[in-house]
């Protein structure tokens, strides 16, 4: 195994969106893609996760090309499937169902077994008025730990 870590994060996703539940599932990836997701070649930053006849798969999850295989190479954008258990399956596909809910990758990393693992969320969008607070109350913190610091 690799002595360096890999995780992948969506730095956007807390900003974007309010989370209200986790869970880590499993990928199902073939051939060249593991190779590169050790090498941190992989951006979870434009995905988003789908529910399609009781499955649930990540889409337009980038993973570059492994620059030493041939042409059993992976393709870069392709859906992958994401294993989860059937009680996780259904909670998802039932808040999937009311209209301004998403399904988001957060962090994308490989567990102590060596096997790829990303946090997915349940999450609704934010407002504008919402991304402002959260601005200003970063801010203010930013504020309040340096006047702390002298």
């Amino acid at each position: 195994m690799s002595s360096k870590e890999v995780n992948i994060r969506n730095k956007r996703a807390r900003f974007e969106y309010h989370l209200l539940e986790t869970y880590t599932a499993g990928i199902q990836l073939g051939g060249t893609e593991i190779k590169s997701i050790r090498n941190s070649k992989a951006s979870i930053l434009e995905a988003y996760c789908i529910f399609d006849h009781g499955e649930v798969w990540i889409r337009n999850m980038h993973i570059t090309e492994y620059e030493n295989g041939s042409f059993y190479n992976h393709k870069p954008r392709a859906d992958r499937k994401l294993l989860l258990n059937k009680k996780e399956i259904n909670k998802i596909e039932k808040f999937l169902q009311v209209k301004g809910n998403t399904l988001i990758p957060l962090r994308l990393f490989i567990s102590e077994k060596g096997w790829v693992k990303i946090d997915i969320a349940c999450a609704q969008g934010k407002k504008l008025h919402d991304k402002r607070q959260d601005l200003k109350a970063k801010d203010d913190k930013r504020d309040m730990d340096r006047a702390l610091k002298k």
